[in-house]
């Protein structure tokens, strides 16, 4: 299963609830570090690093397959072969 069809596939539920988690870390941060007033170094340092995990969250929870949906609508994931 290459990466288009892992980002389509339908998610567990678990990470439907993370992925939104981290989307919601990654806005927030964006908020703090795009501020137009002046914040402490330590929460715009704390608010990047909150975007960077907050980012990595979001990905791996999106490319997450249910294999129970997956073969409930016919298409099977195909194995990996090796290089």
């Amino acid at each position: 299963m290459n990466i288009q069809e892992r980002a389509k596939a339908p998610l567990p539920k678990f990470f439907r609830i993370l992925r939104t988690i981290g989307l919601s870390l990654l806005a927030i941060s964006g908020s703090l570090l795009a501020a137009p007033i002046t914040l402490p170094a330590a929460l715009v340092t704390v608010a990047g690093y909150v975007a960077v995990a907050g980012g990595v969250i979001s990905a791996v929870s999106q490319v997450t397959v249910d294999e129970s949906e997956v073969n409930k609508t016919g298409s099977s994931p195909k194995k990996y072969q090796g290089p």
